[in-house]
């Protein structure tokens, strides 16, 4: 079994939602163990046999057929998760504003020129680092007043994002290491 973090997107986001404790149950009847969730905003912590790719598809399935809404699912293991907790490159920001340094994470792969495409509508200090497979950005003027919109994050990393803050990062990254990988 591996340990994964389960990120779904734009969960519990106006009429898309999904109580997490019925997600939690319908997960484990589908046969995932030790499911947890943190907060309403569609993180779950869980163990599988499965690939990660396969994760994906059976938690979208099940949010499909549940609640009637497609939610676009990231599923990465402990090891990754650990691998993103030690190799972020915003260190004095995410001490000084944690809630402004956020970890985006695509379905495919990050396009190698996401971060210069990203900088180049950034208007209010932002900044962006592909590090791996990961899109890092400081929101240095902050999320809610900054033009850079999940759209405009899809387009550029090529495929659908999910970002979690450094202080969500943090406690995913204690939740999935409970258990292992």
């Amino acid at each position: 079994m591996t340990r994964y973090v389960v990120l779904l997107r734009a969960l519990n986001v106006g009429a898309r939602t999904a109580p997490m404790a019925e997600l939690r149950a319908a997960c484990e009847r589908a046969g995932f163990t030790d499911v947890r969730s943190y907060i309403a905003s569609g993180n779950l912590v869980l163990s599988a046999s499965q690939a990660p790719e396969a994760v994906e598809a059976a938690i979208e399935a099940i949010v499909s057929t549940g609640y009637g809404f497609h939610a676009d699912t990231i599923v990465r293991s402990a090891a990754a998760w650990a691998g993103y907790v030690a190799a972020q490159p915003f260190a004095d920001e995410r001490a000084a504003r944690p809630s402004q340094v956020h970890l985006c994470l695509a379905k495919r792969a990050v396009a190698s020129d996401a971060a210069k495409r990203l900088a180049e509508r950034a208007t209010l200090g932002e900044r962006f680092i592909v590090e791996g497979d990961a899109l890092w950005a400081d929101f240095a003027g902050g999320v809610g007043k900054s033009k850079i919109t999940p759209a405009l994050l899809d387009r550029a990393a090529g495929s659908p994002v999910t970002a979690r803050n450094w202080n969500t990062v943090l406690k995913l990254a204690e939740m999935v290491a409970v258990s292992g990988d």
